[in-house]
């Protein structure tokens, strides 16, 4: 980490009108971050809103909660709150009143986040997750959804309308299940909003969504195809699964939507009019699928401060960053990991005849390289399991849920064993069996040829005939470790990843040794 930074706790508390968010995040600007906490709850600050404003017993859920939240915050040590309220606080003629409440006797400062400034932070959550230039962004929450149009990989307009998965279900939902009447209603009433947002009326490139209506949209798909991966980065739902998903939901009874897997149950009463909001947008905008954000609102407030020394708070890379962030919040070897790259890309370059394979595939092998030995952080003993582990649990955003599953793979295999695809068989494609053999055995040669771990190996020349790999390792002075560690640890491998004998040479020759007799 830099120098002159330590370490920040960042709380971003996010009162919505269904949920109440806290997350905690350990960050040095512009360095790193990770999320280190969450809570969530349900309030239903919406609930029982009207001309009045916000009900007495919404105002007391909201109220403890973020006295919780607070107490949370003072009890870890965050350094530093950013509250905000969105839709049902600033649509409620009782909405300042309540901020006053909450500032007076809890010590808080809400900020009320207008209809566009909502969708903003949605976006900028999403534009550092999803690798978009150009397309829509969709953001469902409980009291409104967001619609916004990005070009050239920013915010360009957008704003929130009422068409949140409560408010939709309180004003129309009536009968369990719900009747095809109100349904039609629902549908009706997402089509004439839509037209008033000037987002709207373009067709979409590409299309991003979130909040908790996609999230769990998203859990359900995964868990009818048991997805192998913890993490929803990268991953999509067609307009056909969504239509599939709206047909079972809309026929079921609560008590039985409740157990759906994947679906939680505190939101089995309200998924129905959120999906119908993600149909009537996707149809709008003539989208096949639309891809999942996990960051959203919370995390766009945070990247807002995180990326402030950009002219636009937007990563440009956000594949490369996210394997940087993994690997500098999981303490990797720096000088190591960079001449395991080094000498992975080398390999890659000289034997790229034989494999075939272009920049998709360094890519793939770069990131390996990186983030091949975190799991030391955990122990050394399976150092290369825990490296899968850390690399499926967290996810890597902007990279698809293919691309993950090889990258895990690669650093399960970057010392021992034979390459496999083990539980992420789903996700692959059926030529990458021999892709993750070929980039596996170069990711381990080039392990082996660090094996001291003082760049002893400056380099590598690779050439071959048809029957033998002749590998010189350029060293000045003999690499015996990693001789050693290349013929007992990564030979057998490349024999079979390339179908042909391996020879190892070096420029240096041994040194003699003269034992004098006593």
């Amino acid at each position: 980490m830099p120098a002159n930074q330590s370490p920040q706790r960042i709380a971003i508390i996010d009162m919505g009108s269904n949920t109440a968010r806290l997350v905690v995040i350990n960050t040095v600007y512009g360095y790193s971050f990770r999320l280190e906490d969450e809570i969530r709850e349900v309030v239903r600050l919406r609930q029982g809103i009207s001309p009045a404003g916000l009900s007495e017993d919404a105002i007391a859920r909201a109220l403890f909660t973020l006295r919780l939240f607070k107490r949370f915050c003072s009890a870890s040590r965050v350094d530093k709150i950013i509250a905000t309220a969105t839709s049902a606080v600033r649509e409620a003629k009782n909405g300042a009143a309540f901020v006053d409440e909450v500032e007076n006797t809890i010590g808080l400062s809400l900020r009320i986040l207008s209809g566009k400034e909502e969708a903003f932070y949605g976006t900028l959550g999403a534009l550092n997750e999803v690798p978009m230039v150009n397309g829509h962004v969709l953001d469902i929450g409980g009291g409104s959804a967001q619609l916004s149009l990005v070009e050239n990989r920013q915010f360009k307009n957008g704003d929130a309308v009422p068409l949140g998965s409560l408010a939709l279900t309180e004003k129309f939902i009536k009968h369990d299940p719900p009747t095809a009447k109100e349904i039609s209603a629902i549908r009706a009433e997402i089509d004439a909003r839509l037209d008033t947002l000037p987002s709207a009326t373009a067709k979409s490139t590409e299309l991003v969504a979130l909040g908790g209506t996609v999230r769990n949209l998203a859990k359900m798909d995964a868990a009818a195809k048991n997805y192998p991966l913890n993490t929803l980065h990268g991953y999509t739902i067609s307009r056909k699964t969504l239509d599939e998903q709206i047909e079972l939901l809309r026929a079921l009874p609560l008590n039985k939507r409740r157990k759906i897997r994947g679906l939680k149950a505190d939101r089995a009463d309200i998924i129905v009019a959120g999906a119908l909001v993600a149909q009537s947008v996707m149809e709008r905008l003539g989208a096949d699928s639309f891809t999942v954000s996990v960051n959203g609102l919370r995390e766009g407030l945070f990247l807002e401060g995180f990326w402030d020394h950009l002219a636009y708070p937007v990563i440009a890379d956000i594949r490369r960053f996210s394997v940087l962030n993994m690997a500098r919040v999981y303490h990797y070897q720096k000088n190591h990991v960079n001449h395991v790259r080094y000498l992975a890309g080398r390999a890659f370059e000289q034997l790229a005849p034989l494999h075939g394979y272009g920049d998709a595939e360094r890519e793939l092998l770069d990131a390996a390289a990186m983030l091949h030995d975190l799991g030391t952080i955990i122990s050394y003993n399976d150092h290369h399991r825990h490296s899968q582990t850390l690399i499926t649990n967290s996810g890597l955003p902007g990279f698809t849920p293919r691309e993950i599953a090889l990258i895990a793979l690669l650093v399960r295999y970057h010392r021992k064993g034979q390459p496999s695809p083990l539980e992420f068989e789903s996700l692959l494609r059926e030529d990458d069996l021999d892709r993750l053999l070929r980039l596996s055995a170069i990711l381990r040669l080039a392990e082996y040829l660090e094996r001291g771990r003082n760049a002893t190996v400056d380099d590598i020349t690779i050439r071959w005939n048809d029957s033998t790999l002749y590998l010189t390792l350029i060293a000045d002075e003999y690499p015996a470790v990693e001789l050693w560690g290349t013929e007992r640890g990564a030979v057998s491998l490349i024999e079979t990843a390339f179908g042909r004998s391996v020879v190892l040479e070096s420029t240096a020759a041994p040194t003699d040794i003269v034992v004098e007799k006593l």
